[in-house]
């Protein structure tokens, strides 16, 4: 490699991190590259800095743009293609989401979907069918969430992310001003107070 000793480090670890996420290691290191360089890079530019070869490169840039975590741009009286990250740090986190989402979630949510309109045949499918159906609401009340969270405006999104475990205090207190009369809850509450 053809980097400087700090940034060689991240993008060794971050490739290395990359092979545990399910992506290449070479992807990894190249995305790591990208998103650390000042100035947008072409393939020479990679192939001459992380060492690897030029298809591996070519490669990797092309599962980077199948993930939209890189954008192309192209340099007055230069031919080649030019990469670079997107500059806000949060793009990168909802883009990275979303594609998984739509790669894991998705599918398994059709899948889900289909296997529980179908008639069970047998007790055995009948149990299997009701443990995919609290996988399927689990999944239901993620995705749920997840789309009010990407409405979030980022500063928004940071603050609900800094809350942390304060966000238990504030459902408690919900939970004390607005207890239904006559409720499970109100009447565990009251059993308590005896």
């Amino acid at each position: 490699m053809n980097l400087p000793p700090i940034v060689q480090t991240f993008v060794l670890h971050f490739g290395e991190m990359g092979s545990r996420w399910g992506i290449n290691r070479t992807v990894g290191q190249i995305y790591a590259l990208l998103y650390l360089s000042k100035e947008p890079l072409n393939a020479e530019d990679i192939v001459e800095r992380l060492g690897v070869s030029r298809s591996n490169v070519s490669m990797g840039l092309k599962e980077l743009q199948a993930w939209n975590l890189v954008r192309l741009q192209h340099k007055p009286g230069d031919r080649r293609d030019y990469f670079a990250t997107p500059d806000d740090i949060w793009q990168i986190v909802r883009t990275l989401v979303e594609e998984r989402k739509k790669r894991e979630i998705d599918p398994t949510m059709t899948l889900l979907r289909e296997v529980l309109m179908q008639e069970p045949a047998s007790s055995e499918e009948r149990h299997a069918q009701e443990r995919m159906r609290e996988m399927h609401d689990l999944f239901e009340l993620l995705t749920g969430w997840y789309a009010d969270v990407q409405r979030l405006d980022t500063e928004r999104l940071v603050q609900l992310l800094t809350l942390g475990s304060k966000v238990q205090k504030i459902l408690e207190m919900k939970d004390r001003l607005f207890v239904v009369p006559g409720s499970k809850k109100s009447r565990r509450d009251d059993a308590k107070d005896k």
